[in-house]
């Protein structure tokens, strides 16, 4: 039991499916493998690298562009699945990253190791805000797709909400090592973005 990888091969296969469904231009199988794939770059940072990798195979788990409540639902999958393979204090960790996807501030853990995980995920979940150019507008065109249903206007005003609240903040990302690695491209990025919205 304790040696079984905590995210085993049925349980990605599963949750690949729902990756793969319909509406997800953006939130796809593509932007787990991104974040895995930064989650291996810094695995050497992660107190519990095994539950920063179930957070970010669950946290998306769920995705409908018209719904409200995704992260809670993709927080609670993630309880169902991952009860009796972990713990209760590490799947309240991972439960609560996935929330924390909703609003991108850290939760407050009385646990120094599992705040500074939750950081890292967190920054994992908006690299793509200092893609490269071409990457970023790629993102952007696809995230437009997940909200076909949205009307120009209503979407523009949306949008551009979003992108100056990022920028109104004093940093986008959380930890020193994402600032310095996507933080100066990230606003590039969003400050183009909202010229072209607005």
């Amino acid at each position: 039991m304790e040696n079984e990888p905590l995210i085993d091969d049925a349980l990605k296969t599963e949750l690949s499916v729902l990756y793969k469904a319909g509406d997800r231009p953006y939130h796809n199988l593509a932007h787990i493998e991104a974040m895995l794939g930064l989650a291996g770059d810094y695995r050497t940072l992660l107190d519990d690298p095994e539950a920063v990798e179930a957070a970010i195979w669950f946290h998306d788990a769920v995705y409908d562009s018209r719904a409200k409540d995704n992260e809670a639902q993709s927080a609670a999958l993630a309880e169902q699945k991952l009860a009796g393979r972990i713990d209760a204090g590490r799947l309240s960790h991972v439960s609560a990253m996935i929330l924390a996807t909703a609003t991108h501030q850290v939760p407050l853990f009385d646990d120094v190791a599992a705040t500074r995980d939750a950081s890292l995920f967190l920054d994992m979940d908006l690299s793509i805000l200092g893609a490269a150019p071409d990457a970023f507008d790629a993102y952007e065109r696809a995230v437009r797709r997940e909200y076909g249903w949205v009307e120009e206007p209503m979407w523009r005003a949306g949008r551009g909400a979003v992108l100056k609240g990022f920028l109104a903040r004093p940093h986008i990302f959380h930890t020193q090592e994402f600032r310095q690695r996507f933080e100066p491209q990230a606003r590039r990025n969003m400050a183009r973005s909202l010229q072209a919205l607005t």
